[in-house]
């Protein structure tokens, strides 16, 4: 979706832009000192503005890349962290600081700290991937793990740093930080040499954002600043549309640089008033657009990295733009290896290139070739069946594309044409994350089935917590469970309940504390399991 985030429209000239920055610069003025002052490059690299050039052939349109991902904690984070901790008091400096994050800012701050002199804790989930924590041990960092959230790391690094006297080191909603990451923007400024019609930057807490834009709307107001974040992580834009910060119930955990339930009130209050909208884009685009700036730059970025290429091409669709120039933001490289598969995985989806589908085809001789005749010479990426009765067997097909949307609607037409019963499963979250795994599962037997999907901090022990969690009182009759490197575990589990008893159930899962949607209706459940 695309989501107009202020009062700002598509359509919006060059005069209105002027009027919304006189409007708003007695406040930001500010900003512009701040961000002419700033210091990081004792630490930060003045990155490279490149030319994705494969990416531009394609969309009709310049695509520029500012390379944070080269910077050296492989993150812009460590510009803001930086700014902030070299304006510490010398008091504050023999107290020591403390600060709370999943991986980039603790890193940033870390490495901040130990060039100012003084010690730095830091406060992470136990979910953290070892790789984020063993970087912050290796820059001098004092790690402590504590919960499994972000949510519960923050809280415990407050009460830690009160206890004891140490200066908490916010990852976003702090003047220093914002102005740290605003030089991003001056940086971009000076190294084109053309006019840019759009910027599109990540957002998460919105430090990053709010500083480019403080810097971008005052100096060039003509151009476009649009934020880009995560469906399942969309606190900036849902706070916009509230009028005021709101804070979510649940966040997504693909993109974790970025995952993030409240937004912070002063970064809400520099993107009301300086952005121009927010674009949300899901999984499969993020991953397509991971793939799209691997191919150009030979790097792998982490899904926070690739938001702001999902949104410009997903903003150049809509608005059908041709020849115009766009500046994305890569905002770190900081990405398990073990997650590769996924990203791999999904990308082919994300960017058009693979339908999936689920097909109804007779139990009888010749049926796949006539099948597979329909489909044309594409390349089946997936073909799953298992049989099931006399009658008629159900497939489960990966096939590739060459024309994108156009193509799968009209293959779909094509195999309905020809007799076969086809439901598109191509945007089914749960047929892409487990179904396409574990086709074939039916058990007739089962006439009280409820299906459901859970999702957990990843640590050691955690399946068993589970298991133990979900007790004994009802028969599991389905169970899927899989981890591709992310920091939550993801199950299936099909639950045997009496009708007479599905209020006790109910009221049990809501008790468990787990993350959870049930899946009873969902049609690939339906076709290949229940």
């Amino acid at each position: 979706m695309i989501t107009t985030a202020t009062k700002t429209a598509a359509s919006r000239t060059f005069a209105v832009h002027a009027a919304v920055c006189d409007k708003v610069a007695m406040n930001t003025t500010e900003y512009l000192d701040r961000i002419r002052n700033a210091q990081v490059y004792d630490v930060a690299d003045k990155t490279p503005l490149e030319l994705a050039k494969n990416l531009s052939e394609r969309l009709g349109n310049r695509i520029l890349m500012k390379r944070e991902d080269l910077q050296p904690v492989f993150s812009f984070k460590l510009r803001g962290a930086y700014n902030r901790i070299v304006r510490l008091t010398d008091d504050e400096v023999s107290r020591g600081v403390i600060c709370s994050s999943a991986g980039n800012h603790a890193q940033g701050v870390a490495l901040a700290a130990k060039r100012r002199g003084t010690r730095a804790v830091i406060v992470m989930p136990v979910t953290t991937p070892s790789i984020k924590s063993d970087a912050v041990s290796s820059l001098g960092g004092e790690v402590v793990l504590h919960g499994d959230t972000y949510d519960d790391a923050y809280a415990h690094a407050r009460e830690l740093g009160e206890k004891e006297g140490l200066v908490f080191i916010h990852p976003f909603d702090d003047p220093d930080v914002i102005a740290g990451q605003g030089t991003i923007g001056k940086e971009i400024l000076e190294q084109v040499g053309e006019k840019i019609d759009a910027l599109f930057v990540p957002v998460g807490g919105g430090g990053l954002i709010a500083g480019i834009a403080a810097w971008v709307r005052q100096t060039q107001p003509d151009i476009r600043i649009i934020g880009v974040e995560p469906q399942d992580s969309a606190a900036m834009s849902k706070s916009l549309a509230a009028g005021a910060p709101v804070t979510l119930d649940h966040v997504g955990i693909f993109a974790d640089g970025v995952a993030v339930r409240r937004v912070g009130d002063e970064t809400f209050r520099l993107c009301q008033e300086l952005v121009d909208e927010i674009i949300t884009v899901d999984t499969d685009q993020i991953c397509a657009a991971i793939r799209d700036i691997f191919e150009d730059t030979r790097s792998i970025v982490e899904p926070a990295g690739g938001l702001a290429v999902a949104g410009a091409k997903k903003f150049a669709a809509a608005q059908n733009a041709n020849g115009q120039t766009f500046v994305t933001i890569s905002c770190g490289a900081n990405v398990n290896f073990d997650r590769l598969r996924h990203i791999a995985e999904r990308a082919a989806v994300g960017e058009q290139t693979e339908m999936l589908l689920a097909a109804e085809i007779p139990e009888q001789p010749g049926s796949f070739r006539r099948f597979c005749e329909a489909v044309g010479r594409r390349g089946i990426t997936e073909f799953n069946y298992r049989y099931s009765d006399d009658h008629n067997a159900h497939i489960f097909v990966g096939i590739q594309l060459s024309k994108g949307l156009q193509e799968r609607k009209a293959l779909l037409a094509k195999l309905r044409g020809a007799g076969f019963p086809v439901e598109d499963l191509s945007d089914n979250e749960m047929a892409k994350l487990h179904v396409r795994h574990m086709v074939g599962g039916r058990s007739p037997g089962i006439s009280n089935e409820r299906l459901f999907r859970f999702e957990f901090p990843e640590r050691p022990g955690a399946l068993l917590d589970f298991l133990d969690a979900i007790g004994t009182q009802w028969n599991i009759s389905l169970f899927h469970y899989r981890n591709h490197g992310s920091d939550y575990g993801r199950i299936l589990a099909g639950i045997d309940v009496p009708q007479e008893e599905t209020a006790k159930l109910e009221v049990h899962l809501a008790e468990l504390g787990y993350t959870h949607w049930e899946e009873s209706d969902n049609p690939a459940y339906r076709i290949f399991l229940s």
